[in-house]
């Protein structure tokens, strides 16, 4: 088994084709509290992805979630990360992944930490890392989650991020009906964001 990666919420190895997730104990909690947090977020995590394979969503697929050891084993996705081949096809790619956005919030999935490094491009664009997403109907929630992309594609690709957040708000429109109320709300929410950087 080897290791991949190791963030703040949890470490990633590889077995072959399978990826384990497990979640990091946190010293700094109480144990009760910490167990309760990582079993739901794991149970959380297992129910969005399971979710998305009955929508035949580009994501992993969940192969068992063991909610005593804190951990997912799933399909390990092959590709490049979009955040190194963004640049290849902006616009194209852009608007690719603003439908599957709008796909996931139709079905009310909030991925909650849209940036280029949890996109695989394969011979599409899949979607990884659901550790922090969540399920909701909220406009507001939806709207944050593009916010954050935006703030994703400005940071990581700050020459092409314009084009690429149009595009993608292009795309976003293709894959939720209901687009028109989500982009009001956005609206509302850059300009929150706007009006804290003036203090």
């Amino acid at each position: 088994m080897k290791e991949l990666d190791r963030g703040a919420e949890a470490t990633i190895s590889v077995d072959g084709d399978v990826v384990l997730k497990d979640r990091v104990k946190k010293s700094y909690r109480l144990n009760e509290i910490d167990d309760k947090l990582r079993k739901f977020r794991t149970r959380r995590e297992a129910k969005v992805l399971n979710k998305l394979e009955e929508l035949n969503f580009p994501a992993p697929r969940l192969h068992a979630m063991c909610d005593k050891l804190m951990q997912l084993r799933m399909d390990m996705v092959q590709g490049n990360k979009l955040r190194d081949v963004l640049y290849q096809n902006p616009v194209v790619l852009s608007e690719e992944l603003g439908k599957k956005i709008g796909i996931m919030h139709t079905n009310d999935i909030i991925h909650g930490d849209l940036t280029t490094s949890n996109m695989i491009l394969d011979n599409e664009i899949k979607f990884i890392d659901f550790g922090l997403s969540f399920f909701s109907a909220k406009e507001e929630d939806k709207a944050v989650d593009l916010h954050l992309l935006r703030q994703a594609l400005e940071s990581k690709h700050y020459d092409i991020w314009e084009k690429c957040f149009e595009a993608a708000l292009k795309g976003y429109k293709q894959g939720n009906s209901d687009s028109s109320v989500v982009l009001d709300r956005l609206k509302q929410v850059e300009a929150r964001g706007r009006n804290k950087a003036k203090f």
